[in-house]
C-alpha cells in the first residue's frame, strides 16, 4: 500500500486464508460431545460471480469438474445473487467435505477471484435444529448460525455453540460479524 492510499484511506483486499477450514474436523468432535449438534454432510461455497470473460471461462471449468462428480456438488443462486457451490457427502465424512470445500476455494483463488469469496458454510443439526458453522474468508474466522422459522436466529445456541468450541475453531470475536445468511444450503 502507497502513502496515497494509506491517506486516503484506501486498502487493499485481504487475501482469503482458507488453512483455518482444516480446524474443522477436530472442532466438530469437541462440538458434538458439548451440544450434541453433528455434521449432516452438506456444505457449500459462497461467492459473488463477476463480470468478463476470465470468469466466464473459470465458471466453465467448474461446470465441468461438477458434472463429473455424479452429482455431488450442485449450484445455487440465491435471491441476492450470491452463488453457492453446494457439496452433499455423508455425515460421517466431514475431513473429505472439507476438503473438497478447500479444493473450490483454491481454484477461485487460484483463478484471481479471491476477492470474490465471501463465506463457506458447514450444516450440523441435532436432529431437530440445524446449525451452521460459517467461516469469513477476509477475517480467517468463524462463526456459529442458527437459523429458525421466519427469518429469525436462535442467539443463544449460537452463544452456546461458541462457548462449546472454546478454541478448537478461530471463532470470530467482533459479533456484529456474525452475519445472518438466510437460505444457506442444508440449514
Amino acid at each position: 500500500m502507497g502513502f496515497l492510499d494509506a491517506l486516503l484511506g484506501r486498502s487493499k483486499p485481504v487475501p482469503p486464508s482458507l488453512d483455518q477450514l482444516f480446524a474443522l474436523p477436530a472442532a466438530a468432535v469437541t462440538l458434538q460431545a458439548a451440544t450434541s449438534f453433528a455434521p449432516t454432510g452438506t456444505g457449500a461455497v459462497c461467492f459473488k460471480a463477476a463480470e468478463g470473460s476470465a470468469f466466464t471461462d473459470l465458471s466453465e471449468q467448474i461446470d465441468q469438474l461438477l458434472a463429473l462428480d455424479t452429482g455431488k456438488y450442485t449450484r445455487q443462486v440465491d435471491s441476492f445473487g450470491f452463488t453457492w457451490l453446494v457439496r452433499q457427502s455423508t455425515p460421517d465424512d466431514l475431513e473429505g467435505l472439507v476438503t473438497d470445500l478447500h479444493a473450490v476455494n483454491s481454484s477461485l483463488q487460484d483463478g484471481g477471484f479471491g476477492a470474490s469469496l465471501l463465506c463457506t458454510s458447514v450444516a450440523f443439526t441435532d436432529g431437530a435444529r440445524p446449525l451452521g458453522l460459517i467461516y469469513l474468508y477476509k477475517r480467517g474466522t468463524w462463526y456459529p448460525f442458527a437459523p429458525t422459522a421466519a427469518q429469525r436466529r436462535d442467539n443463544a445456541l449460537e452463544l452456546q455453540a461458541q462457548a462449546a468450541l472454546g478454541s478448537d475453531l478461530r471463532v470470530e470475536p467482533d459479533l456484529g460479524r456474525w452475519f445472518a445468511v438466510y437460505g444457506a444450503p442444508g440449514l
